[in-house]
């Protein structure tokens, strides 16, 4: 284990036990790190203008530490984990919320491409996705895990090696495999 991923393991259990000053070191060690990694995928894919990656970032850290009651996630594989689920859901949330899905004009969703940041995309393709998602976590929670993280926190395949503890080879051929499997429920026919 590296020292960053010691240091955040050791941050996350000093703020599991209520260590204010943890959380705030905490919150500087990753902060850097997932706001890169949304800003690069930003980048690549075109800002959608309404919705920054600072409060993609800053959203996702909230529902993770940030109030009363939120479980902090054990060690660093569990917190970008669990970091990518918490940007799904503020992403379907914030789809919701802007109730774009009658205005799709009945599209469909887009198939899902290499690493694409899902805050670039139409809300009904983020629902389309988030439903479709579920299915594929009741029949394989670790290829979901790899979606989420390849496509709603833009990890690279070796980064989501590193935070699953698995190799770059295996992260690769689970990712085609759960691409190829939600193209298939997300197809119009």
């Amino acid at each position: 284990m590296s020292n960053l991923q010691t240091h955040i393991t050791s941050l996350l259990s000093a703020a599991s036990n209520g260590d204010a000053e943890a959380t705030e070191r905490l919150w500087r060690a990753v902060y850097d790190e997932l706001h890169r990694i949304a800003g690069a995928r930003l980048a690549r894919e075109g800002r959608r203008g309404d919705l920054q990656t600072t409060v993609l970032v800053q959203e996702a850290y909230l529902r993770l530490v940030g109030h009363e009651g939120a479980t902090t996630p054990a060690n660093r594989r569990h917190f970008f984990a669990a970091a990518a689920n918490a940007m799904r859901q503020f992403l379907v949330d914030d789809a919701r919320k802007r109730g774009r899905l009658k205005r799709g004009g009945g599209r469909r969703p887009r198939l899902l491409r290499e690493a694409s940041a899902a805050v670039d995309c139409d809300p009904a393709e983020v629902l389309a996705l988030d439903e479709a998602l579920a299915m594929l976590r009741a029949y394989d929670p670790r290829k979901a895990d790899i979606v989420e993280l390849r496509y709603f926190a833009g990890l690279s395949i070796d980064e989501v090696a590193e935070v699953l503890e698995i190799s770059p080879r295996l992260v690769d051929q689970e990712w085609r495999f759960a691409k190829a499997w939600l193209h298939r429920r997300l197809r119009p026919d």
